[in-house]
């Protein structure tokens, strides 16, 4: 089948509206009509390249060139057509893309470990991750998926699994976003810093997961949930999902946080900006205080191997610094928990929605997403 798709052929290139052809699924596959698609920065990284291996690198592993590749790795959608043996999902019902898939039978999937599932290790790499072979054509050659999952096309063939079933009365532009920006924020905070009642925590960068981790360090019950981002806009909407202060940067929230907690600092500091370089540590760091932890959740470029972190106070304050992806939450529980907490009133979702765009429109939406403008935009499909 043919159907149209956002491409990215080069780093710095703006994404390209072309059509691709798909072949017919193989066992263990599924074909998903997406509906919607979140517009994540990790799909910008793409653009810019922090989130491109080095063509040295790639070669020296003996792996085609990366471009082109289809963008999208949050998103929601219908199920056309399942291949041989796939058991959890059948045509028409609704599911969320997990840019995690999930296997169940890894050490990591067996151990509760979800999001650091073994069938993730080719996740920017050609081919499906069923047998290896390619099912998306661009121009008679095979073209990539992002996260294997390639929500910025109308449809795709994917493994059975990246998808979760979830129920069908739910919008799908919300299904969307729990597929990873509120994921991993919310679990950022609940889950990978462990948030306690009566906790100061300190976030910063309040894009797509960063107002999740304001959201989640609130429901978790911390006494202070501090916002830093420099976007007035942005600083606004944190307010409405749960921050007590804001800050326009680091710097300025430091000498605040000292004098509301008397000098202890805060409990835990997620760091979560479009962006994060190795100097911004110095102060994520510094932010915590004894006992502290420090939660990186954001993106760094690929290549960047050095940070700006005191070790000395690191030990003898009894700080610790975590990675986290996807929230250090597992898809196919924590996907439909949250989506069962919105139904409940008691998580916001709705409100995240800043703007939404037809496919065309992606380069102005990200466009938007630059200057600061939204907080998640998203493609609708219909």
């Amino acid at each position: 089948m043919k159907c149209r798709a956002a491409v990215l052929h080069e780093i710095g290139q703006a994404w390209q509206i072309e059509e691709i052809s798909i072949d017919a699924l193989k066992a263990g596959e599924v074909l998903v009509q997406w509906k919607v698609a979140g517009m994540c920065h990790s799909d910008e990284h793409l653009v810019t390249g922090d989130l491109v291996p080095p063509a040295q690198m790639l070669e020296a592993a003996g792996i085609p060139p990366f471009f082109p590749i289809i963008g999208g790795h949050e998103g929601a959608g219908v199920v056309a057509e399942v291949g041989p043996g796939v058991t959890s999902v059948k045509p028409g019902d609704h599911v969320s893309a997990s840019f995690i898939p999930s296997c169940g039978r890894c050490r990591f999937c067996s151990t509760g470990r979800q999001n650091l599932c073994d069938a993730g290790a080719g996740a920017m790499q050609t081919g499906m991750i069923t047998d290896g072979t390619c099912r998306h054509f661009l121009d008679g050659g095979p073209i990539k998926l992002m996260a294997k999952v390639g929500t910025f096309s109308e449809y795709a063939a994917v493994a059975e699994a990246s998808v979760i079933k979830v129920d069908d009365d739910l919008p799908l532009d919300v299904v969307a976003l729990v597929s990873c920006g509120v994921a991993t924020g919310w679990g950022s905070a609940t889950h990978r810093a462990d948030v306690r009642p009566g906790d100061t925590v300190v976030v910063v960068g309040i894009g797509g997961i960063g107002i999740n981790a304001v959201q989640g360090a609130a429901m978790a019950g911390a006494k202070r949930v501090i916002a830093v981002d420099p976007v007035e806009f942005k600083r606004e909407k944190a307010m409405e999902f749960g921050a007590t202060h804001t800050f326009a940067s680091m710097a300025d929230a430091m000498p605040a946080i000292a004098e509301l907690t008397w000098g202890q600092m805060a409990d835990k500091v997620i760091m979560t900006p479009g962006v994060l370089y190795g100097e911004m540590m110095q102060l994520g760091t510094a932010m915590a205080g004894k006992g502290g932890t420090i939660v990186v959740t954001g993106l760094a470029p690929m290549a960047q191997t050095e940070s700006s972190v005191n070790l000395f106070e690191l030990a003898m304050w009894n700080k610790e610094i975590k990675g986290t992806i996807f929230g250090s939450l597992n898809p196919r529980h924590d996907i439909p928990n949250l989506l069962g907490m919105y139904r409940e009133g008691t998580l916001k979702l709705d409100e995240l929605i800043t703007r939404r765009y037809t496919l065309d429109q992606i380069n102005e939406g990200y466009q938007a997403m630059r200057n600061g403008e939204n907080i998640r935009g998203v493609i609708m499909y219909d």
